[in-house]
């Protein structure tokens, strides 16, 4: 696929950051439809304003992605106003960064794995069937984490999210060339700390600096079109997991700890803070 022109493009968690970055592409690259979807009512109509400026056919709704119900209601009405996006985009997601016995149950634990892991399920689900029986050239993109390859202290609960995105994701990848729906592909994002404010206090570990969002933005949508598997942003986070696998686990706990600053990368998190 070399551009989404004439397509239908759905993006999750649309409303700022990379989410907002995504939907520019679609309509840079004119997209016929772009679906923003997002549980923030202000900032996501914001975005659909600014994106609609220009003449793009953009539409906007509240949806909360953990709700099997929300998302299967929100995809009906898109099916009944015969738009079926044929281009995923599972960028929504929440962290917190404490230690696991500080998460409340529900607003942290619960709400990090419905959001998470839940969320993409949900959304794949929902679009999946339309993609296939079209069998036309069609894209589900999965934002992940290096978290969810390696183990990082104060977001255990995020980390394991993370962990099932990548099985997930990829084993969804396997299924659809397996039974011989291959013009769907699937691309999992892996990436290490970015700057959107998500991860604000988060400190680069040694070789990882912070990822710029367009930068990483840019890269994905190319690995998308491309129909990548995997993508894994910076190189190093394809090094960690090379030594994670070769070396002993408490060695591995000694270069990660005292040496790259990956279990410590999380100490001075502060994240989002209100407004941003």
């Amino acid at each position: 696929m070399r551009s989404v022109e004439g397509r239908t493009v759905l993006i999750t968690g649309a409303a700022m950051g990379m989410g907002r970055l995504y939907a520019r592409h679609a309509v840079a690259e004119r997209a016929a439809t772009v679906v923003l979807w997002d549980l923030d009512a202000a900032p996501l109509e914001t975005t659909r304003a600014e994106l609609a400026a220009g003449g793009a056919n953009v539409l906007a709704k509240v949806v909360d992605v953990s709700s099997a119900d929300a998302v299967a209601n929100a995809a009906r009405e898109l099916h009944e106003a015969n738009v079926h996006p044929d281009i995923v985009i599972n960028n929504a997601g929440v962290v917190r960064g404490k230690p696991f016995w500080e998460h409340d149950p529900l607003a942290d634990s619960e709400f990090i794995i419905r959001i998470n892991v839940l969320g993409p399920m949900h959304v794949a689900r929902a679009f999946l069937p339309a993609m296939i029986a079209a069998g036309r050239q069609a894209r589900i993109l999965n934002v992940a984490s290096a978290s969810g390859q390696l183990s990082v202290p104060r977001m255990s609960v995020y980390t394991g999210s993370k962990w099932a995105v990548i099985g997930w994701s990829d084993s969804l990848r396997l299924e659809l060339e397996r039974e011989g729906h291959g013009h769907v592909r699937v691309t999992t994002l892996i990436p290490s700390y970015i700057k959107t404010g998500m991860f604000d206090g988060a400190r680069a570990p040694l070789l990882t600096p912070l990822l710029e969002p367009e930068y990483v933005v840019d890269k994905a949508w190319a690995a998308m079109k491309a129909g990548r598997p995997r993508l894994m942003l910076p190189w190093s986070v394809g090094l960690s997991r090379m030594l994670s696998g070769l070396l002993p686990l408490r060695a591995w706990d000694w270069l990660a700890g005292r040496v790259f600053g990956v279990y410590s990368s999380m100490d001075a998190f502060t994240g989002r803070r209100p407004g941003q």
